[in-house]
């Protein structure tokens, strides 16, 4: 650490944050304070960018992982994940033809193992559908399995730096504390317009790293502003939770390959319908299989 370069950086950032407030003071969301506010993002991020694997190296596949990965997991534990599985899986083609068994190995550690079975799903969708390129439209990239509005805009931004609109946790954060701090169950619609008007049209993918590593300072120092949200869900204990039972049930068939329900009740020695219920449920999503009365993953 600098003591020097922080208290530069300090002064600096606080005398952008007095201009943008001098600014919002005359009018909340015109023009010269959404400007303002755009050079306290960008000042913040030129000096204290976060450094990750998929931003700096990026092509389609990484980024499509990355999002991913990214969805309801923290970054420190996707950073861990992220290039064992690339190196793993190396390509569309690649993670299209791998079987499943393998890709649940190498997810182990980010949860919601769904994500990996639609992750599969997606790269056949890519290899068979669209002869190995992920398609740049959002609204194609909607259709994949496990993308969502605003995912698709995410992954079409950072896979190929073409601006759109999407908010997600850190960038909700950012533009609920520069906009809207003082109201309660403020909605995502709200937000989109403010968002749509600074993204930038030149260099679209910084401008959302920035606004996600801002966020993410913002959470660290001020709390959590993204409790003023109207989507805001907060999750659920893992302990004794449904999600810590399908994790078990896919580490048992990671362990054994191969075993009936009843005996995979008796290695869990949780309760036997929870149990049963998680391995339909986990069934109907196409994770599991039931070959011949042998449970094995999908």
């Amino acid at each position: 650490m600098n003591p020097l370069f922080d208290f530069e950086f300090t002064t600096i950032h606080d005398e952008l944050i007095n201009t943008f407030r001098q600014q919002q003071a005359k009018s909340p969301m015109g023009t010269q304070a959404l400007d303002a506010f755009k050079k306290i993002i960008k000042h913040y991020y030129a000096n204290k960018r976060r450094p990750f694997a998929w931003r700096d190296v990026i092509t389609p596949y990484r980024v499509v992982v990355s999002e991913i990965m990214l969805q309801q997991t923290q970054t420190d534990r996707v950073a861990q994940k992220f290039e064992p599985f690339i190196a793993e899986f190396p390509t569309f083609q690649a993670l299209a033809q791998a079987p499943f068994h393998d890709i649940v190995r190498m997810w182990k550690g980010l949860g919601y193992n769904r994500r990996a079975l639609a992750l599969q799903k997606i790269a056949q969708r890519v290899t068979t559908d669209h002869s190995g390129n992920l398609p740049p439209v959002p609204n194609i990239l909607e259709t994949f399995p496990g993308i969502g509005k605003a995912t698709a805009r995410s992954i079409t931004t950072f896979a190929f730096n073409v601006p759109t609109t999407f908010i997600e946790t850190n960038i909700r954060t950012v533009f609920i504390y520069f906009f809207l701090k003082d109201r309660l169950d403020v909605h995502d619609k709200e937000l989109e317009p403010l968002v749509a008007a600074t993204v930038d049209q030149l260099n679209p993918r910084e401008w959302y790293y920035a606004l996600m590593d801002y966020g993410v300072m913002l959470k660290k120092t001020v709390g959590n502003v993204s409790r003023l949200s109207a989507h805001y869900t907060k999750q659920s204990k893992f302990e004794g939770s449904d999600r810590q039972i399908r994790g078990m049930i896919l580490q048992a068939l990671l362990d054994h390959q191969a075993l009936t329900e009843t005996a995979l009740v008796a290695t869990l020695q949780k309760e036997e319908n929870r149990v049963r219920k998680m391995v339909s449920d986990l069934s109907a999503e196409g994770i599991i299989k039931n070959r011949h009365g042998l449970l094995e993953l999908g």
